[in-house]
């Protein structure tokens, strides 16, 4: 083997073993990138699901508050009345006050007239 023979032959091994660090680096980035890519699919599917179960759980708190937000209504509805009845009804007991006010200046007046 010549001299140009040797340094062909190790020109050529040196390619070759140059290529083949270039397609181990390849190799490298393309496995990272594929575990990436499923750890990112399963992390996003994880996330959808996790916003799924929110909001699942953020609708049976507005029916749960709705419900008791009907439940005070109703009973806010049903003390009115019963104040209403036993003449309690704070618009009512104003008026009220208003007429014994004028009852009580009538009777002054004509107390003070009989004195």
């Amino acid at each position: 083997m010549t001299n140009l023979e040797r340094v062909s032959s190790t020109i050529g091994g040196a390619e070759e073993m140059a290529r083949k660090i270039w397609l181990a680096g390849l190799g490298a980035y393309g496995k990272s990138f594929e575990e990436f890519q499923s750890q990112y699919e399963k992390l996003s599917g994880e996330s959808a699901k996790m916003f799924e179960e929110l909001v699942t759980k953020g609708e049976k708190l507005e029916s749960d508050t709705k419900d008791k937000f009907k439940e005070k209504t109703a009973v806010e509805q049903r003390v009115e009345e019963v104040r209403k009845k036993l003449g309690l009804d704070a618009s009512d007991t104003d008026a009220k006050i208003d007429e014994l006010s004028k009852k009580v200046d009538a009777l002054t007046e004509a107390v003070s007239k009989l004195v």
